[in-house]
């Protein structure tokens, strides 16, 4: 037993920093102010139904975004998501269906280069969930969309990472042809085609100010 006490000191030591990180009582308060999207961190999938035997699911892997965040007052808060429709990827893609989707029929990538959400209001639900009204732009439409989010938490920084950090989830659902998108629907009383509703969902860190010594 006593052979074994330098060792769990040792440990303790090493993970220390990350404890008093992870810990929301002893920790500093995470900032107001400006945030940046963290890439790696990040992902944004959408999903569709195919024929109703199942649902195709894909992603945009070029995402940047900036946020502005207020912990005290999310409802503050604003945020602002620019993605590349020829970043669209998917698992198994056959030769040439990213190329179709990011294409003329589809997305018509090189005449509409961005896809864009703007929020506008911030309704908080719960201690830490919202709904986040905004403006989508897609195929060269705008519309308001509204996703249903949640602020996982975050801290102010920490040795091995010394400015603040915030994550969030959220999602939401559209129809395509709202925006111009109809290629593929299934006709009145048919499964045969790529369905309306496309469901988003997003899952992001962000990196803000620097921690205070």
């Amino acid at each position: 037993m006593r052979r074994s006490t330098p060792i769990a000191a040792l440990a303790l030591a090493a993970i220390s920093p990350f404890a008093v990180a992870l810990d929301r009582g002893s920790a500093p308060p995470v900032p107001a102010g400006a945030y940046t999207i963290d890439k790696p961190h990040t992902s944004l999938i959408f999903r569709v139904s195919h024929m109703t035997f199942s649902s195709f699911t894909g992603r945009f892997t070029n995402i940047t975004a900036k946020l502005d965040f207020d912990p005290a007052h999310i409802a503050n808060s604003r945020v602002s998501v620019t993605i590349d429709p020829r970043s669209i990827s998917s698992d198994n893609a056959p030769s040439g269906f990213l190329e179709m989707l990011s294409g003329k029929d589809w997305l018509d990538a090189e005449k509409y280069p961005q896809m864009a959400f703007r929020s506008t209001a911030v309704e908080v639900t719960g201690t830490n969930t919202f709904r986040l009204r905004g403006e989508l732009t897609l195929h060269g439409v705008t519309r308001p969309i509204t996703l249903d989010a949640t602020y996982n938490g975050g801290y102010a920084g920490q040795p091995m990472d010394p400015h603040a950090r915030i994550g969030f989830s959220a999602r939401g659902k559209f129809k395509r042809s709202d925006f111009g998108v109809s290629i593929g629907i299934p006709a009145p009383g048919s499964k045969m085609g790529v369905g309306d509703e496309v469901e988003v969902v997003f899952e992001s860190e962000f990196t803000g100010p620097a921690l205070a010594q």
